[in-house]
């Protein structure tokens, strides 16, 4: 792997990182280490969920999550949602949602729009030692919704839907999950496509339930299938 001095981080011009970043996932790897073993806090955190997905270096998810811990000691709202993420989902430290529950609410209180949605989750069904409350999750959700963030935007639209905490609105609902959609996630997609089955437009459903498996996992394509059932449509995926 080659090897980056500090010099060699400081010279680096935005246009030749972007080549490295364009380029062998190893080197671009190597640079970001040294870029973060010098202190440079986004480095860190980059470097952390490389460590993570093993993306140019083997996958080490403790050592990703002492990368997370360290730049979020710094403040970094990512990391500290990062922490959060990997306390949620056990990636190099046992599972702890009330651990998870902190930092998701730490990012989230710095206005990062991740955050937000992972605070709500907790919010929503009450766990990690957080007390239930639909109505404040839906006020976050609302909340990542107006900086853009895709996925809080369809949450929004699921709570509209089922007329949660809110009235109510299925014209609402439908908007949400078009933006959704459009934004490309794939709950998004599948919520948009049930509606317009629901509404009689099957040409124009199919043209987005057909694109969900393609960044679905598993278990929502088992969902998915359940939920087109109850609407009266047969199942639609393999899962």
């Amino acid at each position: 792997m080659k090897t980056y001095s500090a010099a060699d981080v400081a010279a680096t011009s935005p246009e030749q990182l972007a080549r490295l970043r364009e380029g062998a996932a190893e080197d671009y790897a190597a640079w970001i280490r040294a870029a973060a073993e010098l202190g440079l806090v986004e480095a860190q955190t980059i470097y952390g969920q490389m460590l993570l997905d093993g993306v140019g270096v083997d996958s080490q998810p403790e050592e990703g999550l002492a990368w997370f811990k360290r730049a979020a000691n710094a403040d970094h709202p990512m990391a500290i949602n990062m922490v959060g993420r990997c306390y949620e989902n056990g990636w190099g430290v046992p599972r702890d949602d009330t651990v998870a529950a902190y930092w998701f609410r730490l990012a989230a209180d710095r206005g990062l729009d991740w955050g937000m949605y992972n605070y709500a989750h907790m919010l929503r069904s009450g766990r990690g030692g957080v007390t239930q409350n639909k109505a404040a999750a839906l006020a976050l959700y609302q909340q990542a919704a107006q900086t853009g963030h895709v996925k809080s935007i369809g949450v929004v639209g699921r709570f509209y839907e089922a007329g949660d905490v809110v009235e109510q609105d299925m014209a609402r609902a439908f908007d949400c999950y078009q933006r959704c959609a459009e934004g490309g996630d794939f709950r998004g997609m599948f919520h948009l496509g049930r509606l317009l089955l629901l509404r009689g437009q099957k040409q124009e459903a199919v043209q987005w339930l057909v694109r969900v498996p393609e960044t679905s996992t598993p278990a929502f394509l088992k969902e998915a299938n359940v939920m087109l059932q109850d609407c009266g449509f047969p199942a639609l995926y393999e899962a």
